[in-house]
């Protein structure tokens, strides 16, 4: 049997205690009437992320659907590729004047796609030039613990590191800075379950 060197064992020992220390984080938001808040996005900065690229199981990839785009909120890592296909029988115009990334695809018809480079953190509201009721949203984040609470205003962010982190949740329903809300947390290794009100 091949003997274990002290920097295989360091890493080993490293390894075990990160993934001890993962927790799972239920948050449940809810608007200032009461009701839950659908496609609301939460997302977790820890000091104690595991180092490697972010990748979300979901397509990078906002379509054009009977005229909306769909999804109407998506989460990508900075530096991913977006794709915007066209499935309509008419051609749409997508542009966007957000801050950070403006970008505009000029009309393109059905099955039809392009495509634009994410590659700094923010929200990025997107439109369309001739349906002016098309609205759509591309948060680019710079965590792997992100995720968009359902219809029942829940979300589950799993393998979070315990320990100091700051919790933020984005809608543009919230009255605020960039329609967001943050606050400091400790996450403990038995988990974290927490409801929020998006405002007064």
């Amino acid at each position: 049997m091949p003997k274990t060197t002290p920097i295989i064992a360091a890493l080993i020992t490293m390894l075990g205690a990160f993934g001890a220390q993962a927790a799972t984080v239920d948050m449940l938001v809810r608007g200032a009437d009461g009701r839950p808040v659908a496609d609301a996005v939460v997302t977790i900065e820890s000091a104690h992320r595991a180092p490697g690229p972010i990748r979300f199981p979901w397509p990078y990839a906002m379509k054009q659907q009977n005229i909306t785009f769909v999804p109407h909120v998506l989460i990508v890592p900075v530096g991913a590729s977006v794709t915007f296909p066209n499935l309509d029988r008419v051609r749409h115009h997508v542009y966007s004047f957000s801050k950070p990334k403006k970008f505009e695809l000029k009309l393109y018809g059905q099955d039809e796609t392009r495509s634009v480079l994410f590659d700094k953190p923010g929200v990025i509201a997107v439109g369309c030039n001739i349906h002016d009721q098309m609205s759509g949203y591309i948060l680019v984040v710079t965590t792997p613990y992100a995720a968009k609470t359902d219809a029942t205003g829940h979300v589950t962010l799993t393998d979070v590191p315990a320990g100091t982190a700051t919790i933020a949740i984005w809608h543009p329903s919230i009255r605020g800075a960039g329609n967001m809300i943050s606050e400091p947390a400790t996450i403990p290794a038995t988990g974290l379950s927490r409801t929020v009100s998006t405002g007064s």
